[in-house]
């Protein structure tokens, strides 16, 4: 499968919630919080400007990165988990 975001759009394929706590209590479905965090499976090329020039994109594939709760459109493609958002939306990198 294929997908590739538009302008400063990026695909992340979102990370596993967790399954229990830290405590042990192992959580219901409808009790998992959406994870914020996830890896950059494409990238855009970039928000057009005025002048016909593309800016160039911070993150790029492999990436990971957290990024805003309730932003962007989830969509599931082959079992897999991904949110379409914008480059804007990401609030950081994660480095290791």
């Amino acid at each position: 499968m294929k997908l590739r975001p538009l302008d400063n759009r990026v695909v992340i394929k979102q990370s596993e919630a967790e399954e229990k706590t830290t405590g042990g209590i192992i959580l219901p479905d409808t009790a998992k919080e959406k994870p914020q965090i996830g890896k950059i499976i494409a990238t855009g090329p970039g928000k057009l400007l005025k002048d016909g020039k593309r800016s160039k994109m911070s993150v790029k594939k492999n990436d990971q990165v957290i990024y805003a709760k309730y932003i962007g459109s989830e969509i599931e493609i082959e079992g897999d988990k991904y949110v379409i958002l914008k480059e804007s939306d990401i609030l950081g990198i994660v480095e290791k």
